[in-house]
């Protein structure tokens, strides 16, 4: 259903931040009831990665950056009527950034696939401290409890997070994933028991599926 050239045309808005057109390009798709997971993958993470490359490379300014992240956030709300029609199956994932970590649309897209398929998904955001993200685990009892990690830099801050939780929860299923683990980092998650590397939205609704 997304072109190449849809896409082409989807990213010269986003950058441009005109608000018309990238807002009549996902309302289309969705009332031609396009698959949440396809528009997620096909169309909102290449093109944040993408902004995030042109971004590496200075060829956008941080401005603009954070203009299409904020567009991108935005976006993600339109979807919100086809995820919270799914029926519910009882089960509850926590899904949070890790400590130091900034960039929240990869974890909000995951919280996002566990609402469509039947799970409450509580998305926590940016930044958000262990101790904190523990005394909610104690509240709602999750089964599972998700960590994105968007900046490899911000690798030990995600280990010494997973170690903490574990030290209370040493049961607890956890996933963990993001654009750091281009650069490594996988192999450091299989000393935790309980804690699996997911590296795309494909796996995670597999992992899903499985369970």
């Amino acid at each position: 259903m997304i072109t190449e050239e849809l896409y082409n045309r989807y990213f010269s808005h986003l950058l441009s931040g005109n608000r018309a057109e990238w807002r009549n390009i996902v309302r289309e798709l969705l009332e031609r009831n396009i698959d949440v997971k396809e528009l997620y993958t096909v169309l909102f993470q290449p093109a944040m990665y993408r902004v995030g490359e042109l971004w590496e490379c200075n060829k956008i300014s941080v401005a603009t950056e954070h203009l299409a992240t904020s567009i991108t956030e935005y976006l993600l709300t339109l979807v919100y009527p086809i995820l919270f029609s799914s029926a519910h199956i009882g089960e509850k994932a926590i899904i949070s950034c890790s400590v130091n970590e900034f960039h929240q649309v990869g974890g909000k897209m995951v919280a996002d696939i566990f609402e469509l398929h039947g799970w409450d998904g509580y998305f926590l955001g940016a930044n958000t401290p262990a101790d904190d993200l523990i005394q909610l685990i104690h509240e709602k009892k999750p089964g599972m409890v998700g960590l994105s990690l968007s900046v490899y830099f911000n690798m030990a801050p995600l280990l010494s997070m997973i170690e903490k939780i574990k030290v209370t929860f040493p049961d607890l299923n956890m996933i963990v994933g993001g654009q750091a683990f281009r650069w490594g980092g996988a192999d450091l998650i299989q000393k935790f028991p309980y804690v699996t590397y997911v590296a795309s939205l494909d796996d995670l609704e597999k992992m899903i599926a499985r369970d």
